[in-house]
């Protein structure tokens, strides 16, 4: 998804108090109980071959799209490995 600065900046000149968050839970002893630490992978560069409408589908998308990619590999694996 990408946003056009003009709406980013608007969007960022909103003031904390004008920021409807009563539907946002809190974050009780519950949460912290099941919470989980994730430390972030490191991560490899790599030279591969990808369709050019693939590419250009994921530029299309924004700033990011490499982590986009990243992601969606990493959701494919994760559904393969369940799988096992």
């Amino acid at each position: 998804m990408s946003i056009s600065d003009e709406r980013l900046k608007e969007l960022q000149n909103i003031p904390d108090s004008a920021i409807d968050t009563s539907d946002i839970p809190e974050l009780d002893d519950r949460f912290w109980e099941q919470a989980k630490m994730v430390k972030p992978l490191k991560k490899k560069a790599i030279s591969v071959r990808i369709d050019a409408d693939v590419l250009d589908w994921f530029k299309s998308q924004g700033k990011g799209y490499q982590s986009l990619i990243n992601t969606v590999l990493r959701s494919y694996v994760n559904h393969q490995q369940q799988k096992m």
